[in-house]
């Protein structure tokens, strides 16, 4: 394999927006980094402008986004932002942000990686580490029927498969055969709920920041109009309808298997908390933040015993 050098970006670039569950309107900053550095937060708006280092070991939370935390600060939902620095091929970089949450943006990388594009890629005089197993790590949890395996490799691939036994969101699969194609194939999927969650995300006082242009949304069952539109107040929009193939008029899919696609992003994302890039065919089925941040730590143990 040929030795690769370590990354990180010519000059600063912010992105602002929203929170997409405490509604929290703040900025991102991404600064160059020394090499050897990492991904590394820093909450500007904390005094005394502590770090948050993006490690599986700060992992705190897992319900509904990936959150970090050390010495008593948070950064919630990190999983786009590390899915994009690992697709851009940036290996070092320190992130200001100005409040506990990133911006949703539209519910995908797309924004995130473009940003770190325009600031420009730079070669650092380092070379890039990977973690390299030696024999295949599997992790299953039974509750959730979640099951991801990554097998020894020269390279890096990933594959996932999502079955919520919906009439509408069919069981499907995405694959990723190169880090190469991320921004392509990857990084423009964004996040989905069903109906009948965003009422019960709305009560557990989550999703403060979300509009319905953040996420695609299925319907499962039959929505009457006045309820239909009784969300649609929710989100300040005029109206809303559902499309023949079972989501919210509101958008349209970027790809038939976006879902999937998705839900391999955030695996991208949360795999990034292993600290350097790691070589090898992962295959999931049915990932989620919980299992995709265990089995990292179950992966780092194998590592450490090897």
């Amino acid at each position: 394999m040929k030795l690769e050098k370590q990354q990180t970006i010519k000059q600063d670039v912010s992105i602002s927006g929203t929170g997409l569950h405490t509604g929290q309107k703040g900025t991102l900053t991404f600064h160059p980094a020394e090499a050897n550095h990492g991904i590394k937060f820093r909450r500007i708006d904390v005094e005394g402008q502590p770090i948050v280092e993006a490690r599986v070991e700060n992992v705190v939370d897992t319900s509904r986004g990936t959150t970090i935390a050390q010495n008593g600060v948070r950064v919630y939902t990190v999983e786009h932002i590390l899915a994009s620095l690992r697709g851009a091929g940036v290996d070092n970089v320190l992130i200001d942000i100005n409040c506990e949450e990133p911006p949703i943006q539209d519910g995908s990388a797309k924004n995130m990686i473009e940003a770190l594009k325009s600031a420009g890629i730079v070669e650092q005089d380092a070379e890039r580490e990977y973690l390299r197993l030696k024999r295949s790590v599997s992790y299953f949890h039974p509750k959730i029927g979640c099951e991801i395996v990554i097998e020894p490799a020269d390279d890096f691939r990933m594959e996932v498969n999502v079955d919520y036994n919906s009439q509408v969101l069919k069981p499907q699969t995405a694959v990723l055969e190169s880090m190469a194609d991320f921004e392509k194939e990857i990084a423009p999927c964004r996040t989905f709920v069903f109906f009948q969650e965003l009422e019960m995300l709305l009560k557990h006082n989550l999703i403060k920041g979300g509009d319905l242009s953040t996420a695609i949304v299925f319907v499962e069952n039959f929505v009457g109009e006045e309820e239909l539109q009784r969300v649609a107040k929710l989100f300040n929009m005029e109206s809303v309808g559902v499309h023949e193939g079972g989501i919210l008029n509101n958008t349209t899919l970027h790809f038939e298997n976006e879902p999937a696609r998705h839900k391999l992003l955030d695996l991208i994302g949360d795999m990034a908390l292993l600290g350097k890039p790691i070589l090898g065919h992962v295959k999931a089925f049915k990932p989620g933040h919980l299992a995709n941040t265990e089995f990292a730590k179950l992966v780092l143990e194998n590592l450490a015993n090897d």
